[in-house]
């Protein structure tokens, strides 16, 4: 009885302890060794996508791909030419303010000074011829003023400063400021017969306009040469008569 116990009892030991069988997996039908279609859809670096050699030009055409990189390249070298022009445009536009600001540097300056060269000639025009020959004091005082006014006119010219020509000239508007007119037979009318204020002129910019008296009720001014061959260039067609014909 002992025995059949013991056998009895050791089956249920040995299950117990049974490990589980590994399941193997099913044998492959081969399906998976299809390759899949590609996917139209899919990107050139998707698993789907497929490998051509082509694929650098981004599946174009060389000569097709060629035409559109000579089209980029003349359009960028057209850009580049635009900056490079507006670039130097910009460059000479700085240079020349900056060497008219360096030219007209002493414009307000000068302009202060002409106030001072009208005080000193208004002095020596004071004085009469008499009484310098009478007052060696006076004289001397007279000629010293004298001194000091061409010295200003030298500084004038020596910096480009230089009085604007009135007197018998065509009158000019861009230069004289007409104060008043004058009846003048004899004289050519428009032309400048007085003198009230002289004007200057730093290099080619007015620096002060001349006050003048212009003539009227003589024949007419005869314009410069040059004046008049503007005006004819200037002109529109049908504008000007010849009175020669």
């Amino acid at each position: 009885m002992v025995n059949d116990d013991k056998k009895a009892e050791k089956p249920k030991a040995d299950l117990g302890a049974e490990e589980p069988e590994d399941i193997a997996a099913p044998e492959s039908s081969g399906a998976e060794d299809t390759p899949l279609p590609p996917d139209p859809g899919a990107p050139s670096d998707s698993p789907g996508a497929p490998s051509d050699s082509k694929g650098a030009w981004a599946g174009g055409d060389k000569a097709e791909r060629a035409a559109a990189l000579e089209a980029e390249l003349s359009e960028m070298t057209d850009r580049w030419k635009r900056a490079a022009a507006e670039a130097e445009n910009t460059r000479r536009r700085l240079q020349r303010e900056k060497e008219e600001s360096v030219r007209y540097a002493a414009a307000g300056f000068a302009k202060d000074l002409l106030n001072v060269a009208d005080n000193l000639h208004r002095a020596l025009d004071s004085v009469a011829e008499d009484a310098l020959e009478e007052n060696e004091a006076l004289k001397a005082l007279h000629d010293g003023v004298a001194l000091v006014e061409r010295e200003l006119l030298g500084a004038f010219e020596r910096n480009g400063v230089a009085p604007i020509e009135a007197l018998g000239a065509v009158f000019d508007p861009n230069l004289h400021e007409a104060m008043f007119e004058v009846p003048d037979e004899s004289a050519p009318s428009g032309t400048v017969v007085q003198l009230l204020q002289p004007g200057y002129r730093l290099h080619e910019r007015l620096l002060r306009a001349a006050m003048v008296g212009v003539a009227k009720g003589g024949p007419p001014a005869k314009v410069p040469a040059e004046e008049a061959e503007t005006e004819t260039k200037s002109g529109e067609p049908g504008e000007t008569v010849d009175e020669t014909a």
